[in-house]
């Protein structure tokens, strides 16, 4: 069993920065593909980034390549959204979650989710 805690939301301005971090419980977390999701209200939950077990294997949704950034840490069990030239677009719930296996962009292939961190961008 993994448990995830995201941490790192907040109301920011349109061009500025956040990031985000995720805390993963148990032994396991290295051999975990990890992915950044997120839902805006009225709007099903959507891909962001996501991260293989080693970090080689990195991939982002085409809204948000070029300022969001994901990268792990295996020693500290924690995975990270780096996110740059904010838009009040990206104003949404931001989850993490795992899985057991290779990266994946679809909700339904992650076992395990966190709670969710608000992220809002005003104009």
């Amino acid at each position: 069993q993994v448990q995830l805690v995201e941490s790192g939301g907040g109301l920011v301005q349109a061009g500025g920065s956040l990031r985000l971090s995720c805390l993963a419980s148990g032994r396991t977390f290295s051999s975990k593909s990890m992915g950044w999701f997120r839902q805006a209200p009225g709007k099903e939950r959507e891909f962001v980034a996501t991260i293989g077990w080693t970090g080689r294997w990195i991939y982002y949704a085409d809204s948000v390549k070029g300022r969001f950034t994901i990268s792990r840490d295996n020693a500290e069990n924690r995975v990270y959204l780096q996110m740059n030239s904010l838009k009040p677009e990206d104003t949404a719930v931001y989850y993490c979650a795992a899985r057991d296996g290779l990266w994946s962009r679809e909700v339904y292939e992650y076992d395990y989710w966190g709670q969710g961190t608000q992220v809002t961008v005003s104009s």
